[in-house]
């Protein structure tokens, strides 16, 4: 058949045309035609698709929730346990019998009271420490008071308080060692806590020698005038001194004299040494 006027072509015409077409071209991808589709197109087909695969921290992420999903699991368990129990032990109370229900009263208020008796006793001991402790205290405190009264007594420690200074004036050399220890004596009698002579300590075991004008006290001499610091009452100390036949009234036959001053302070200042017994000890228990 031939092509109209129009331009169609004729049978032998297309049949020549369809013989000699030219195949597809393939994708310009540069994989081959197979029927699958190409990559991009499978990015858009397929789940999850160009998705990176997970790295460390992804990982890490995953561990942590994984460990905190474990415990709270197992608290939960636990939760669940003591609710558990606690819901059985209220079932028991609920089903036990009056009788066992004031047994476990009994049980729980003998318990209460072991209790208190523990507090109690635990009370006693503290304030049986507390007193030992303050009786301790005060024994230790009348310990150091008795030592320190003994040491002004002996003269191993310096002393102040309110007393009186006395000078005995000797011009005719004529005051004799039982003058001294008349004095001392009648000072002791009056209330003397302690006292020294010319600066030297007087003690329980102090002695006087020598003859008039030449006198010693503990070995050591003294000259005139004799100067008598004590402690103790003034006006009793004074009185002491002023009686008729006493200090005053001998030295004064003798040609000398007796000069007293009361004070409100005196200081002692003289010390000796500590007087340790050679045969004495003290007793003991047995």
């Amino acid at each position: 058949m031939q092509e109209s006027a129009a331009g169609a072509p004729t049978a032998g015409a297309a049949a020549e045309s369809a013989g000699t077409e030219e195949p597809p071209a393939e994708p310009a991808t540069g994989y081959p035609a197979t029927g699958r589709p190409a990559p991009a197109e499978r990015a858009t087909e397929e789940p999850g698709a160009g998705v990176l695969p997970p790295g460390p921290g992804r990982r890490r992420q995953r561990r942590v929730a994984s460990a905190l999903i474990a415990v709270l699991t197992v608290l939960l368990g636990f939760a669940i346990a003591v609710q558990v129990r606690s819901t059985g032990t209220g079932q028991t109370l609920e089903g036990a019998r009056e009788e066992e229900l004031v047994a476990i009263l009994d049980g729980l208020d003998a318990q209460e009271a072991r209790l208190r008796q523990q507090i109690a006793d635990q009370r006693a001991a503290l304030r049986e420490l507390s007193d030992t402790d303050s009786r301790s205290a005060a024994a230790l405190e009348n310990a150091a008071e008795r030592a320190e009264a003994l040491a002004i007594l002996n003269g191993t420690v310096a002393a102040e308080g309110p007393g009186l200074v006395m000078t005995i004036r000797d011009p005719e050399g004529q005051v004799r060692v039982a003058d001294l220890l008349d004095a001392i004596q009648e000072l002791r009698g009056a209330g003397a806590e302690t006292l020294q002579i010319d600066g030297v300590r007087v003690g329980v075991s102090t002695a006087v020698t020598g003859v008039p004008g030449e006198l010693r006290i503990d070995g050591r001499p003294v000259t005139d005038p004799y100067e008598v610091v004590v402690i103790g009452s003034p006006p009793d100390l004074q009185t002491a001194m002023g009686i008729p036949g006493g200090v005053v009234d001998r030295v004064g036959r003798q040609g000398g004299t007796v000069d007293i001053e009361q004070r409100d302070r005196v200081v002692v200042d003289a010390l000796r040494p500590l007087d340790e017994p050679q045969y004495a000890q003290p007793q003991s228990d047995d």
